[in-house]
């Protein structure tokens, strides 16, 4: 954990749930007036019982409680929890929800993938992480060997005000979207409208919040991952847990190699998803022969979604660099000019690199059998068809 100041905003690093939530909880046990959380997943088991229980010591005491979770990646509430945040007075909405075989529909796709939290208008919280115990996986019985690998970011100063406007207007837009199903399209409509017209976050100095969603920020996130690349001198480290980027994104990534910058991927050696990490190995061939090392974490899962520019600049959100994230969900990261910190965030990525990973031999890329490339090549067609079908270009 490392604190930093940065044009006017004292940030800290937070490494895993066991970090964040113990910095969640904090904030929420002084909460006052407000606490908005957005999350993917909201498991209820482990430590993530340790953030239900604060939100609902909030909101019985007062304090406005505003929960947003994804559809797909936590749907409804189990009922004892749904139970006791409705007594308590924590207000819960479910962001487009998967209803029977409507899901698999590619305008279904869009999801909530964003983390955030702001509490009191004082501090906000952003990043990789979900509400899910470090040592918990959806598809594995028992315990992870080792702790998940995830970062986020609390901040204090100009920028929560923007982290909370955002926040704001998701759960205008949820209202509206609940107003036209209940048929009062009147005030629905307005709503809707009046969440458009705000859409828009301005950029505040050298730490910015900068968001990816289907309206006016369809590709922002991706565009300062490749202006942030295509400025380095000396290093580039990204870290990664879903790697498929586009074209201009491998170029950029290809050029800075090429022009004598060092750069490192620490992607997963230990995957959930068979198809997007082969179709990730489709691409090192490209990457490895312009002079890109790459590194597989195999100590645990690496859910992580960072990247530090010549020890200055640094990145920390949800938003991995795949089609469904740079094409699709609902994404949030913060950006900053901030030394201290990107030199934290590196050292952390470093030791997991020396620690934890092997580097891809690129020899032994190369002469893999033709079973193996077989499967590569499959699952990166796969992917691209998914894409697709969206009606996405990448």
């Amino acid at each position: 954990m490392k604190h930093t100041h940065s044009d006017s905003h004292d940030m800290r690093l937070l490494t895993g749930g066991v970090d964040l939530f113990a910095a969640m909880v904090e904030a929420m046990d002084a909460a006052q007036h407000e606490v908005r959380l957005e999350t993917y997943i909201f498991s209820f088991a482990g430590a993530g019982a340790d953030v239900a229980q604060a939100l609902m010591r909030a909101a019985s005491r007062g304090v406005q409680v505003r929960v947003v979770v994804d559809g797909v990646g936590t749907g409804e509430l189990p009922a004892e929890w749904a139970t006791q945040f409705a007594q308590a007075g924590v207000q819960v909405r479910v962001f487009a929800p998967a209803v029977g075989l409507g899901f698999w529909l590619p305008s279904r796709w869009r999801r909530l993938h964003r983390k955030l939290c702001v509490v009191d208008d004082t501090v906000a919280f952003c990043g990789g992480i979900n509400i899910l115990d470090d040592y918990l996986d959806p598809h594995v019985q028992g315990l992870l060997k080792a702790p998940r690998l995830d970062y986020a970011i609390s901040l204090q100063g100009p920028l929560v005000s923007a982290v909370r406007a955002t926040m704001a207007q998701l759960w205008s837009r949820i209202e509206a979207v609940r107003e036209l199903r209940s048929q009062d399209l009147g005030s629905a409509l307005y709503a809707l409208r009046a969440t458009q017209q705000s859409l828009h976050l301005p950029a505040r100095g050298e730490t910015q919040l900068v968001l990816r969603d289907n309206v006016r920020h369809r590709a922002h996130i991706e565009r300062t991952y490749r202006k942030a690349i295509g400025a380095a001198r000396h290093d580039i480290i990204v870290a990664n847990a879903y790697f498929f980027p586009g074209l201009r994104l491998r170029r950029a990534l290809v050029m800075a190699a090429r022009r004598g910058v060092r750069v490192r991927l620490l992607l997963q050696g230990q995957y959930e998803y068979f198809v997007p990490y082969r179709a990730t190995r489709q691409l090192y061939g490209q990457l490895m022969a312009a002079g890109v090392e790459i590194y597989e974490y195999h100590a645990s899962y690496l859910h992580a979604k960072v990247a530090v520019v010549d020890g200055k600049w640094l990145t920390v959100g949800s938003s991995n660099l795949d089609p469904f994230s740079l094409l699709l969900a609902r994404e949030a990261n913060v950006v900053a000019h901030n030394p201290p910190m990107a030199q934290s965030l590196q050292a952390s990525l470093l030791d997991a690199m020396e620690r934890n990973s092997d580097r891809v031999d690129p020899q032994a890329y190369l002469s893999r059998g033709w079973r193996e490339r077989f499967v590569d090549a499959f699952a990166s067609a796969v992917l691209r068809f998914g894409v697709f079908l969206t009606g996405k270009r990448y």
